[in-house]
């Protein structure tokens, strides 16, 4: 004999069952109704229904009893047992409520707008999903958002706007990169020319709140056309109250920011752009914070698209760090850029450590290439050069060394002699403070004269813009080792060893190093100015000269400065990834002490 309780306190709906019935195990008894939800009471095996204790609509309590089942004694009349209740939902297009989804949903995907793809094609682009699906790891992007569509359901259908303007233009959602989450989001320019609605917007704040909660990195894929003016559903009449540029703007420093353009970036867009730590963008974009018509409407002219900022503008001013030939190396790029910030590597390569003996030329006036010691130095294959058409003086790079990721710098003899100019500094300055933000060490690469001095300098704002180096230096969190390939003068010398050779977590130098507290040549002709002017010009005095210059030389040389223990050693060339190695393994990366610093330009 069963005892049926009720489970809850309820109403009873439904009896589904009668005396004297039979019922097989797992047959639903009684419906019971709690909260506006229904509740199935089932037989636990096979019985015969008797005294049913409740009617229709009237309440129980919990624990009451409802109805006794009572054994089932011919066998013969006994019904055969129920099939197990399945725990698995019924297979997928059989209910209707499923079935509206899915069609909802294939109006999201690219195949539901063949046109427009094909016309995006035809420009030699990807669409913004093709973007994504290449950028996240197979299967890993979660969508959100996707069911969203432009606000404008007061000048157009439901069924023109479920079409056409799918995600509201902007793709969003979190995906694996590299094994590790990230939070993505992409503008689509097949819709409404990728412009910023109302609920793109709100899509974007959702996901900037959920990289900010969960330090997620954030990838933004920018092409657009800023604003959009013919979102109706809102009230609102400038719109400036919006939080988007702000939470975004908030990431700076969080979490790595990366955007990536292709094609056409303007306005709003491009503000998003800027804010991003790092850009990457194809030789076919346009970035800029005003597209044709907002030019035009500011009485500025008449431009076509091409025209306002195009990639050889923007790369040399700086704006665009990393420059690629089209978007499938501009996700490569990418992946590459957020590997530094997901851990030490497993497996690397080391490169022939030889090769660093022959990197700098026994003439010491003799010009060669700082970016040959970077490469032999770096992990092989892991080098990415940041900002190349920019201060060119200095060159940046994440790199890894036996796997750990690091920023890469190295002063560039090739232009100036290696002197630091106003732009070099702003490229070495920003990129200290983004290893330091993202706690990646620093390895510094030494040859340089000094700051570059003279009157047309002094007009760049010199004084202002090579003193963000000291500054930058100083808030560093995060080991900082310096090798000295060669010329290690003055001041400059001083702000690329973290604003003093003692700064350093390690200063060394190559064979080749020479020191001073200026030039050489300099330091003679001012040292020695009377001696020298006491001969006359010509060979006298010029032999006098180079006899100074070879005890100047000698003085400054790396073994005499590592016996007065000015730098901490005279390496092997081929030994640097050694130094390094051990420098990084015994440094440490310092807790943030809330100190800012306030930049000196």
């Amino acid at each position: 004999m069963q005892n049926i309780h009720s489970p809850l306190q309820a109403q009873l709906a439904q009896w589904l069952v009668a005396p004297g019935a039979t019922v097989a195990a797992g047959d639903v008894l009684v419906i019971l109704e709690a909260m506006k939800m229904e509740h199935e009471i089932r037989a636990q095996q096979p019985g015969c229904v008797g005294e049913l204790f409740f009617q229709a609509g009237e309440a129980v309590a919990e624990g009451e009893l409802l109805v006794v089942l009572m054994p089932v004694t011919n066998a013969a009349a006994q019904p055969e047992a129920a099939a197990p209740i399945p725990q698995t939902p019924p297979p997928l297009g059989k209910r209707s409520d499923l079935q509206k989804l899915q069609t909802r949903l294939a109006f999201t995907h690219d195949a539901a707008r063949p046109e427009a793809v094909a016309k995006r094609h035809a420009q030699g682009l990807r669409t913004a999903r093709e973007n994504i699906a290449a950028l996240c790891d197979p299967d890993s992007f979660v969508e959100y958002g996707a069911l969203a569509v432009a606000a404008q359901s007061r000048r157009r259908s439901a069924d023109d706007l479920m079409r056409n303007t799918p995600a509201d233009g902007m793709v969003t959602g979190i995906g694996c990169v590299n094994g590790q989450r990230v939070v993505v989001m992409a503008y689509d320019f097949t819709v409404l020319a990728g412009t910023q609605g109302m609920r793109n917007h709100q899509k974007t704040d959702r996901m900037l709140g959920v990289a900010l909660r969960n330090k997620l990195p954030v990838v933004l894929f920018a092409e657009g056309g800023g604003g959009r003016p013919g979102d109706v559903d809102v009230a609102i009449v400038a719109g400036l109250n919006l939080a988007t540029f702000a939470s975004f703007a908030r990431l700076n420093g969080r979490v790595p920011v990366l955007g990536v353009v292709a094609g056409r970036c303007f306005a709003g867009n491009a503000a998003l752009l800027g804010c991003c730590d790092v850009i990457i963008a194809t030789k076919g974009s346009n970035i800029g914070m005003g597209g044709p018509a907002m030019v035009e409407g500011g009485g500025l002219g008449v431009f076509k698209p091409e025209q306002i900022g195009p990639s050889e503008v923007q790369h040399g001013n700086g704006v665009i760090d990393v420059l690629v030939d089209d978007e499938v190396q501009a996700v490569w790029a990418a992946r590459h850029y957020l590997s530094f910030f997901q851990g030490t590597a497993a497996q690397w390569q080391a490169p022939p450590a030889e090769a660093l003996r022959h990197v700098v030329p026994e003439n010491r006036l003799r010009v060669y290439d700082t970016r040959t010691a970077m490469q032999g130095i770096a992990d092989e294959g892991s080098l990415l050069h940041l900002r190349t058409g920019f201060g060119v003086g200095i060159h940046t790079a994440l790199a890894r060394i036996a796997g750990r990721p690091v920023g890469l710098m190295a002063n560039n003899p090739l232009h100036l002699g290696g002197a630091i100019d106003a732009d070099a500094a702003d490229k070495a300055a920003r990129f200290m403070q983004l290893c330091n933000a993202h706690a990646l060490p620093i390895v510094i690469l030494v040859d340089t004269p000094g700051f570059m001095v003279g009157p047309d300098t002094e007009a760049t704002a010199q004084v202002r813009h090579v003193s963000r180096l000291f500054v930058a230096a100083a808030h560093l969190r995060v080991p900082l080792l310096s090798v000295v390939l060669r010329k290690g003068y003055g001041l400059g010398a001083m702000a690329m060893t973290g604003g003093g050779f003692h700064e350093t977590l390690a200063t060394v130098a190559w064979p080749t190093g020479e020191f001073g507290g200026m030039g050489l040549e300099g330091a003679v002709r001012l040292g020695y100015r009377k001696e020298l002017e006491a001969l006359p010009e010509g060979p006298e005095r010029e032999a006098l000269f180079e006899q100074l210059l070879a005890q100047q030389y000698d003085n400054g040389s790396a073994i005499n400065m590592a016996t007065t223990l000015e730098i901490d050693a005279v390496i092997d060339p081929a030994e640097t990834r050694n130094w390094l190695v051990a420098g990084l393994a015994s440094g440490q990366t310092r807790p943030f002490d809330g100190t800012l610093a306030i930049d000196t330009w």
